[in-house]
């Protein structure tokens, strides 16, 4: 049975299906907002029923515009969830929302510094330094001469 913390990590069931609901909303909002401008195209210099098809087409358009509104906001209440979209507003409800969908986006920041061989978390090596008896100057462990006055360590 998994923990509570690892249930939080994970995308519940309803979420996913508001999600992928928006993105077939705004295929198909895409699809009939498209068809206007191919049945203009079809139709261009053909000005026999100019009215009707003009309405038509201005209906398609509108109603093609409103799916891929309503399919975003829908999409997005799917990725971040009710309050992490600002439908709700609960900071706390937010961050639990929101925790994988960040994980995600820090995940993938993640792979990109690893990919360009950055590490971020990396402490520089402790170097031992050689103090001259003449000077008093910090030389690095393996240096012959001193830095500063030059006299031999």
């Amino acid at each position: 049975m998994p923990t509570r913390a690892r249930r939080r990590r994970q995308i519940p069931a309803e979420r996913k299906v508001f999600y992928y609901f928006g993105m077939v909303s705004m295929v198909v909002g895409l699809l009939v907002f498209g068809s206007t401008f191919v049945s203009s195209a079809m139709h261009f210099g053909d000005f026999t029923n100019f009215d009707d098809r003009g309405s038509s087409l201005m209906g398609r358009a509108i109603v093609g515009m409103a799916l891929m509104f309503v399919g975003g906001v829908l999409r997005s209440i799917g990725a971040r969830g009710l309050a992490g979209s600002g439908v709700v507003l609960d900071p706390e409800r937010a961050r639990g929302e929101l925790e994988p969908y960040s994980r995600m986006a820090g995940g993938m920041v993640k792979d990109a510094l690893d990919e360009a061989d950055i590490d971020l978390g990396a402490r520089p090596e402790k170097v031992v330094m050689v103090k001259c008896r003449a000077c008093g100057k910090l030389n690095e462990e393996d240096s012959k001469f001193c830095q500063e006055c030059g006299q031999a360590i």
